[in-house]
């Protein structure tokens, strides 16, 4: 990468990077888990853990967006995939990344403290109906899906794998979340009937 150029692999790095933060930062804050999350749960337990992978995401990704040579084989790394696409294409697919990035941030900034790394039942658990939960189900792994093909786009060997596993993930997960709901609001069937579970308005 050439100091001070920025690319639409800078874009697709940096959106993540704001997204594993954001993840991290907002998981102080999250309420204990009362049934379920499994071992997940404890990655929102160690916060010295937490500060510490939130303070190398902001280190290493501000390294790599300006340049600094020891860091450009992590961009390398972020930034090799299976093709290098048409620039329209790739400023496309980083367009994309971006934007799926912040409707996950969004959606869980809505969610608050609800949120849970793993399906559970959370102490005082809330039926959040609120922006984007107002139309869908699973606005997060929308967001997320989204940038993952965004990031496909851009030609990345992540990209492509976050693009092509995290359907496969979230749709086992959705699975176990919605059953939660189902069992904790008796209002749930009709929210399921009032709203999309991954797609605004189509599915």
């Amino acid at each position: 990468m050439v100091k001070g150029i920025i690319t639409y692999n800078t874009i697709v790095i940096a959106s993540w990077a704001a997204f594993l933060l954001v993840w991290i930062v907002s998981a102080f804050s999250v309420k204990r888990d009362i049934k379920g999350g499994g071992i997940a749960s404890l990655w929102y337990r160690f916060w010295l853990l937490r500060f510490v992978v939130a303070a190398l995401i902001v280190f290493v990704a501000s390294r790599v967006a300006t340049g600094t040579p020891h860091y450009s084989t992590v961009n390398v790394i972020l930034s090799r995939g299976f093709f290098t696409p048409p620039l329209i294409l790739g400023w496309f697919g980083a367009c994309l990344a971006a934007l799926g990035v912040l409707f996950a941030i969004w959606a869980r900034v809505h969610l608050g403290t609800n949120w849970s790394p793993a399906p559970a039942v959370k102490e005082d658990h809330q039926l959040v109906t609120s922006g984007p939960y107002a139309f869908e189900r699973h606005p997060i792994y929308t967001g997320v899906i989204l940038a993952g093909l965004g990031s496909a786009l851009t030609g990345t060997t992540i990209g492509i794998a976050v693009c092509i596993l995290g359907p496969v993930l979230f749709s086992l997960r959705i699975r176990k979340e919605e059953a939660i709901m189902l069992e904790l609001f008796p209002e749930y069937p009709a929210c399921m009937k009032r709203t999309k579970r991954l797609i605004p308005y189509i599915w």
